[in-house]
């Protein structure tokens, strides 16, 4: 028997009997619980309807103020930051017209902003790696289109519908043993 002053050794704690002796003891009004008084429920609202984009893939800015956007096409990669500003378009320390010298790339580009109406209103900084000149444009499209949308949820439809959140999967396709190429095979001599 153990006393209560002294703490028990055993491994397994002490079991209360909650089980009544005597028939009689159970009909008392004392060995009875009475049962406790329901609790105030919270009314809970329902829960906004979640927007089209799930809120883990939206950031918000670092600490220097920048939204950032990673973009990828065929092999070029693509970090583009953004934040409001007078309108510069740097891209590897050199302006967008010296980096990229085709008009076609230069003007869509451009049209990510012109349609998101933030030609002019954003600093752009991108650094892009690998690829060429047509796959890095496509790469600082996607980034962009990512950079925008984290800067503002609303333009997220406008770029959506133009396929700037859309990544183009197309690559080049390897090469076949036996042939020169992807396709192509060498001539055929019956002799």
């Amino acid at each position: 028997m153990t006393d209560e002053t002294t703490p028990n050794t055993d491994q397994t704690p002490p079991v209360a009997d909650t089980a009544p002796e005597t028939p009689a003891a159970a009909a008392t009004p004392e060995a009875t619980e009475t049962p406790a008084a329901p609790q105030a429920t919270e009314t809970v609202e329902a829960p906004a309807p979640a927007p089209m984009v799930a809120l883990d893939s939206v950031k918000g800015p670092d600490p220097q103020g920048w939204w950032r956007g990673t973009g990828r096409r065929k092999a070029a990669v693509a970090r583009i930051r953004i934040k409001p500003g007078e309108g510069k378009f740097v891209i590897n320390d050199r302006t967008l017209d010296t980096f990229f010298t085709e008009e076609r790339d230069r003007n869509n580009i451009n049209d990510v902003l012109k349609k998101t109406e933030t030609f002019g209103a954003m600093d752009i900084h991108a650094t892009v790696r690998g690829g060429g000149y047509t796959g890095q444009a496509g790469a600082i499209i996607l980034g962009l289109g990512r950079a925008l949308r984290n800067y503002d949820i609303s333009l997220d439809s406008t770029l959506r519908k133009n396929g700037y959140l859309s990544r183009d999967p197309r690559k080049v396709e390897r090469k076949k043993p036996g042939q020169p190429g992807a396709r192509k095979r060498f001539q055929f001599s019956k002799r």
